[in-house]
């Protein structure tokens, strides 16, 4: 089984060297390591020139276009692994993170994906509690993440985490690696679309708390800022969630999912009820107001977009 390892990275040179490294430490190195970098990008490939040996062959891959889904591709088209490990620059895998993957895939065929936990090292440590939800997509359409916070034995999800993920070749199909997501760069949400894909295909999803990468996130290019997002950006994430949902969920699911999105909401991309509740609390109302009114504006878009994909007989 050959285990290859796709970065998409950007502009960050240091954080690339650290998570090569890392990738030089693994107990079972990967088969080859793909790094996808923009057209332009002097920083990154200053960083591969510089790169000493690895116990891996490093590969650049070059693409036109910002996105995460660009990048996907095209590493994609270029490597050759039966396993296709995807992580982030501002990452670095444990010594076990290949082997721990590739463990799940031999032992089942029916096993489409993998992934584990990020542990976020830019914030004190957690308790980890084995009981915590992780990867979850509630019956009402409520996404429960929690990927950094998993502990305990592995078991399946819904979805995995896109710092910390695999997919088996065999369960991908280029349609799943979704063009109709929004976003300049981190095109939040895609891998959402991509689990959810899979699970409706049959695969199971794995998540192992034993399947590590240390996480330290480092500031996004673009509107989607860590921490700060702006209205433009919360429109493509909510978009791509709702996209997501309403694409791939059962069929009676859905109108529960965009029910649940335009009335009750998350505090980050309220819905009505939400609004309503924080508005006498709010300082910021004018803010507030802006905050839901582009959820919504999202909400629907999404539902466009999931509508006209599911009758293209092509999409």
């Amino acid at each position: 089984m050959r285990m290859s390892v796709l970065i998409p990275s950007w502009r960050r040179p240091d954080e690339l060297a650290r998570c090569l490294n890392a990738l030089d430490s693994q107990s079972r190195p990967p088969d080859e390591v793909l790094v996808v970098m923009r057209e332009g990008d002097e920083p990154t490939r200053k960083a591969l020139e510089q790169t000493g040996p690895k116990a891996f062959p490093l590969l650049p891959v070059h693409v036109g276009v910002s996105g995460a889904i660009a990048a996907l591709r095209a590493g994609l088209s270029e490597a050759s692994g039966d396993v296709i490990a995807v992580t982030d620059d501002d990452a670095a895998p444990r010594p076990g993170w290949i082997a721990g993957m590739e463990a799940h895939y031999r032992s089942d065929a029916s096993v489409g994906a993998v992934g584990g936990p990020d542990r976020l090292r830019d914030r004190p440590e957690p308790i980890y509690d084995p009981k915590t939800v992780v990867g979850s997509v509630r019956w009402f359409g409520s996404v429960v993440g929690n990927h950094h916070l998993g502990a305990g034995a592995a078991r399946p999800v819904h979805m995995l985490k896109g710092v910390n993920l695999s997919v088996r070749r065999a369960a991908l199909e280029d349609r799943w690696l979704d063009d109709q997501l929004h976003g300049e760069g981190a095109q939040v949400h895609w891998e959402l679309a991509l689990c959810l894909a899979l699970k409706r295909a049959g695969w199971t999803l794995v998540y192992d708390p034993a399947v590590v990468v240390d996480h330290y996130p480092a500031p996004r290019f673009g509107e989607d800022q860590r921490g700060h997002r702006s209205l433009r950006a919360l429109e493509d994430e909510v978009h791509n969630e709702t996209y997501a949902l309403l694409r791939w969920l059962p069929a009676w699911r859905k109108p529960v999912a965009l029910a649940y999105g335009l009335v009750v909401g998350t505090r980050k991309a309220p819905g009505l009820l939400s609004f309503m509740e924080r508005l006498p609390h709010e300082r910021d109302r004018r803010s507030l107001a802006r905050r839901l009114l582009a959820a919504q504006r999202a909400r629907l878009a999404g539902l466009a977009t999931a509508w006209r994909q599911g009758h293209n007989p092509s999409g």
